[in-house]
């Protein structure tokens, strides 16, 4: 049985995972919000509303994910910008996913778009947060 001090271990143990999971579901939020003004309200295209989403939603989730989930040791001019641009570059991957997908998916076989972009949300999620951990907020040794 799972007692009090053993489920604290598990917390602290992946609170890294929490955090990125709820910081991930905010990021969503901002990319979904964003997506939808630009698509409705606007009655910007699909690509192009997605684009727009894509830079606000990557730019809450780099002030986010640097601070609270992987918490950042970069602390000099020239690593802050190496972090920066290396996570630019990574969710550019994933953005480049997600616009296709979403051209794929909405444009061409006219899926519903909230459906689609939430979906591709999660496949993104998922990959960046490897990307991140791996690639991007690598702990110095």
């Amino acid at each position: 049985m799972l007692g009090g001090p053993m489920i604290k271990q598990l917390f602290i143990k992946h609170l890294d995972k929490i955090l990125y999971l709820v910081f991930g579901a905010l990021t969503t939020a901002v990319n979904i919000g964003v997506y939808w003004f630009c698509a409705h309200p606007l009655g910007l295209p699909v690509v192009p509303s997605t684009v727009i989403a894509w830079f606000f939603a990557v730019f809450f989730a780099y002030l986010t994910n640097r601070k609270w989930v992987f918490h950042s040791e970069a602390s000099t001019r020239k690593e802050i910008i190496r972090e920066s641009v290396s996570f630019f570059l990574c969710r550019l991957g994933t953005g480049i996913l997600d616009w296709v997908l979403m051209y794929l998916l909405v444009d061409c076989l006219h899926w519903p778009d909230l459906w689609v972009k939430t979906g591709v949300n999660i496949l993104v999620i998922l990959l960046n947060y490897v990307a991140s951990k791996l690639l991007v907020f690598k702990q110095k040794t």
